[in-house]
């Protein structure tokens, strides 16, 4: 089968590799993938990567490179192992692409099996994919999606999760106003979870004009800025109750100005969640983060269990998940026609999906 595999930073092939058995192991599950999204954190390893992909086999899976890229993706099952039932072959589903013990491990016991020390991902640190004809899963990371879904928004499942629990984290509730930073798909996707709890006022701010309109397109009532020719805080200050800033503030680019300016944007007593993974140590004014009172609060992933609810969330129209998608590539055109394009630092594109039945 065809699939596409990190090898260093920059150097991503296209090979032919073995297609799995077609009797996967007790408890797993063979699905035939049909789409599948870049991600930023593919885009990072392609960059200057090994980050997550592991150089020494991976204390869990064993997993090590060269690594098949994509864990944001969905499928169909072709066969199941031993003592798989929740899903049948010819079923659809998206995937949950963590991986990790189900038990003995101190936040695995407890449910958060996002926390696990021994956390692993499909398509980072686990023998299979999105980005092939085929992967291999473990039952429980596989949840089969309803008729209205479609396959392209069984791969956006994945996204949607991280936003949701963003907005879950910040408290997001009916009437709030909220600010994200960074209006790349995680940011634009974190705006359409904040509609879908009740926000009421929906600040963007991004230096790329092209991704403002873009989300403009999606959410029309948006306060866009652009922190290049304005002041982010200025701004959310100026258009909200009070003159005291927005309830919750997200950042999702990773960028240390981007955060500063959710501390800056955030009203007393509100929530600053931290949603984009920083590249180094980032100073804050910690005396403001005192004087204002607010919450800082790290998100990272997703809790397992969130699929279902995001599933129904996309399926049923309340979240529109599939408007961030804004190209769609083969595997064949997947390095030049996908990660050279979404590194363009003026880029048009949010979400690329990759096709894998075409």
């Amino acid at each position: 089968m065809k699939a596409l595999r990190f090898h260093a930073a920059k150097d991503l092939r296209l090979e032919n590799i073995d297609k799995p058995a077609t009797n996967p192991p007790k408890g797993q599950v063979l699905i035939r993938n049909t789409f599948v999204g870049i991600c930023g954190t593919d885009l990072h390893e392609y960059v200057s990567g090994p980050i997550f992909i592991p150089v020494e086999p991976h204390p869990f899976t064993g997993a090590t490179g060269p690594q098949v890229l994509g864990h944001e993706f969905g499928g169909i099952v072709e066969a199941v192992g031993e003592g798989v039932t929740s899903v049948s072959q010819g079923d659809r589903v998206s995937v949950q692409p963590l991986i990790m013990p189900r038990s003995g491990d101190y936040f695995a016991d407890r449910g958060l099996f996002h926390l696990s020390t021994d956390l692993a991902l499909a398509g980072l640190s686990w023998q299979s994919g999105g980005m092939a004809e085929y992967a291999v899963l473990n039952e429980y990371n596989v949840q089969k999606i309803p008729d209205e879904m479609t396959d392209e928004e069984a791969a956006l499942v994945e996204p949607t999760a991280v936003a949701v629990y963003a907005c879950d984290r910040g408290g997001v509730t009916a009437g709030s106003s909220v600010l994200v930073t960074g209006a790349g798909p995680i940011g634009v996707l974190t705006l359409l979870a904040a509609r879908a709890a009740g926000a009421a006022q929906l600040f963007l701010s991004d230096v790329n004009d092209t991704r403002l309109e873009l989300a403009t397109t999606i959410l029309p009532d948006v306060i866009t800025m652009n922190p290049l020719r304005e002041t982010v805080g200025d701004v959310v200050r100026s258009r909200t109750e009070g003159s005291v800033g927005c309830d919750v503030a997200i950042e999702c680019v990773g960028n240390e100005h981007a955060l500063k300016a959710c501390v800056d944007a955030v009203r007393k007593q509100g929530v600053v969640v931290q949603t984009g993974l920083h590249p180094h140590e980032n100073p804050l004014d910690w005396f403001q983060v005192t004087f204002k009172d607010i919450d800082v609060r790290g998100s990272w992933a997703y809790p397992t269990h969130y699929w279902p609810r995001v599933i129904r969330l996309i399926s049923s129209g309340l979240l529109p998940a599939d408007k961030v998608i804004t190209k769609r590539i083969t595997l064949d055109d997947a390095i030049f026609e996908g990660f050279d394009v979404l590194l363009d630092p003026g880029g048009r594109h949010l979400k690329i999906l990759i096709d894998l039945t075409a």
